[in-house]
């Protein structure tokens, strides 16, 4: 069983930026990308806020061609930008990539509904079938990344909704663990689609504003989008590559207590954390910064304080930042994957935007302003997705 699984390469275009280094400039500078919908058509682009990547579809991808494939959905090019981005930055070889000893896991919850009208009509058989027939799965992004890259090695596509590119991200680690693989390519894709609008307007959890999270008034979540892969490789393989990071440890637990809300005891959130620091064999005192899936909703963020109080007798700094990207549900673990081995190389911490009056009694360690030159050896990641999927991810410096 391999001793280290190093952090070599990462991709990602989300609502803050087409790339990782635009991504970490607006980290730094505090600039949010929730607005109104440019792109979407929907009775609610101009009642709600969204996080929207910055591009329209058909630009999506150009520099590298990816756009000029029949049948590629919004969720596909995401993912093609993004995957492109992590092995260029890996600096992955084509044998690499299309090799039997690398994995692929993706996520998207989903997929190709984001063409909503097309898969309607080409369900119901309005249209003469359009060149998106094959592309409305949730696995359609994954097959189409390794078919154009000649992939080789075990592919997977996960959905346990907004946990989804989490638990991408803990099996590609497991994979290697093993012995099985070298490498895995781990991560998700995600984009705007009536069908996600729709549904979390019925549960009456869309804020008409920007989200914040652990706000003592905070009203809701903002929908996102985008896309995040990251390369994980064993010690044996990447010794000549510089080490951005380790992941050290993964929990996943369910609370089974309802389809849309997490139980207020947090028995799910606790269960994920603690398992995690299990696999890691580390003390809650080794975290010294949690990246929170603080959505923004009062069921999600008064849950999770109860789990850190749970777990830690002093709670670490920590912040939500989907209070820059909004919610990118099954590409979200892996965006904020990547946020906090930004963490990590630069040793500096991103806050949490919006939040003026903190929940009172948790948030004496909210982070509210960009903190440079902190001390930073292991930040743990939460995800936590509907029907009670709860995941945490540990990521340690190189």
């Amino acid at each position: 069983m391999t001793k280290n699984i190093y952090i070599t390469g990462f991709g990602c275009i989300s609502p803050i930026g087409l790339n990782a280094d635009e991504n970490l400039r607006s980290l730094r500078s505090g600039q949010d990308g929730i607005g109104r919908s440019l792109n979407l058509q929907s009775r609610y682009s101009e009642l709600k806020l969204f996080g929207e990547v910055k591009a329209d579809t058909n630009s999506l991808g150009a520099p590298i061609y990816f756009h000029q494939i029949p049948g590629l959905t919004r969720t596909d090019l995401l993912a093609f930008t993004a995957f492109n981005e992590a092995i260029q930055h890996s600096k992955l070889t084509p044998e690499e990539i299309s090799s039997h000893d690398t994995a692929f896991i993706s996520a998207s919850t989903v997929g190709g509904m984001c063409l909503t009208d097309e898969l309607y009509a080409d369900a119901n058989f309005l249209s003469a079938g359009s060149e998106f027939v094959h592309s409305y799965s949730g696995a359609a992004h994954t097959l189409q990344i390794a078919k154009f890259f000649g992939m080789k090695g075990f592919t997977n596509t996960i959905n346990t909704a907004c946990s989804s590119s989490s638990n991408a991200i803990m099996m590609g680690m497991r994979l290697i663990r093993s012995g099985r693989f070298k490498r895995a390519i781990v991560g998700g894709a995600e984009s705007m689609a009536k069908y996600t609008i729709n549904g979390f307007n019925s549960l009456q959890i869309l804020s008409e504003n920007k989200c914040k999270p652990f706000d003592i008034h905070r009203d809701g979540l903002n929908l996102g989008e985008g896309s995040a892969y990251v390369v994980l490789e064993s010690e044996e393989v990447c010794s000549h590559k510089p080490h951005l990071g380790r992941i050290i440890g993964a929990g996943n637990s369910n609370d089974t207590f309802h389809p849309s809300s997490l139980s207020e005891n947090a028995v799910g959130v606790t269960k994920c954390m603690e398992l995690a620091l299990m696999d890691a064999h580390i003390l809650p005192s080794d975290i010294n910064y949690i990246n929170a899936h603080g959505t923004g909703t009062q069921n999600n963020d008064q849950t999770e304080l109860v789990g850190f109080a749970n777990i830690f007798p002093v709670i670490p700094p920590f912040s939500s930042t989907k209070s820059y990207t909004g919610h990118t549900l099954g590409a979200s673990g892996a965006l904020e994957a990547i946020y906090c081995i930004f963490s990590l190389i630069h040793n500096e911490l991103y806050p949490n935007l919006h939040t003026v009056d903190p929940v009172p009694g948790y948030c004496e360690s909210l982070i509210t302003h960009f903190t440079p030159e902190v001390k930073l050896d292991c930040v743990m990641s939460n995800s936590y997705g509907f029907g009670g999927n709860c995941t945490s991810l540990l990521f340690a410096k190189s």
